[in-house]
């Protein structure tokens, strides 16, 4: 069975029998894997050694009607998308640095059934000279050659989130995802978090939140959001956590 067969089927369970209903009339998630893979055999790089480096994040943008349509399976897609691009590029024995990452977005502007993808190598704050040489010694369960531990970037001082029970959380510049799958740099054993939930962009001076498509939203002072600039105190609840964003100093 070939990736695009697996994943119709995975397709098929994802939405529990409404597989015709649900993507009639708007862009088929076969037609977004379809062009993943052209991406990432249009951006391949030759690393040091011989191996083939290609894109390992995803974002999609999809027309705003799409996009409404998609909303209640846009986490689960998003999945389902990185895990059938992680098949397709092992199979072709390509290198990733890290793991597959699809982020699902609108996309103002574009026709219904329009669709935009954009890939880059990223490893955690940076993106990666494409022929750059691998700088990275072992071999990660998710296929790639990972940037390691500690988050995105370098440690941020005195910008952190704080959650209910007095845990700390500090921010690095760069973007880190929230949520509660492996994929997550801040991962929070929360049920009602999605495993790719939230993601924080920290450029040194303002911390803006993004939801990923996540099932359940994100709220920021009790008002859902699908992006805005955080100010200190703002509290943000995430399933049943609450993080509080604080600036020190």
């Amino acid at each position: 069975m070939s990736v695009l067969q697996r994943f119709e089927k995975r397709l098929e369970g994802l939405v529990e029998g409404a597989f015709a209903k649900v993507f009639k009339g708007v862009v088929h998630p076969v037609e977004i894997l379809n062009a993943m893979q052209r991406e990432a055999e249009a951006h391949k790089a030759i690393l040091a050694g011989g191996r083939t480096l290609v894109p390992n994040r995803y974002v999609i943008d999809l027309s705003p009607y799409d996009h409404s349509r998609l909303a209640p399976y846009a986490a689960a897609l998003a999945q389902e998308l990185a895990q059938s691009q992680a098949e397709f590029i092992g199979e072709q024995g390509w290198t990733v640095y890290g793991d597959v990452i699809v982020e699902i977005e609108r996309g103002d502007g574009l026709d219904t059934g329009m669709f935009r993808v954009t890939a880059e190598v990223y490893t955690g704050g940076e993106v990666a000279p494409q022929a750059a040489p691998d700088p990275y010694g072992g071999y990660n369960q998710g296929g790639g050659y990972g940037p390691g531990a500690g988050g995105p970037g370098g440690p941020a001082r005195n910008v952190r989130l704080v959650s209910g029970d007095g845990r700390s959380y500090p921010l690095s510049i760069g973007s880190t995802v929230i949520g509660r799958g492996d994929q997550a740099n801040m991962r929070l054993p929360d049920v009602g978090i999605s495993r790719r939930h939230a993601r924080l962009d920290f450029d040194g001076a303002q911390v803006v939140l993004t939801d990923l498509g996540s099932t359940n939203g994100t709220m920021v002072n009790g008002q859902r959001v699908s992006a805005v600039a955080l100010n200190p105190g703002d509290m943000i609840q995430l399933g049943t956590t609450t993080l509080t964003y604080r600036v020190d100093g």
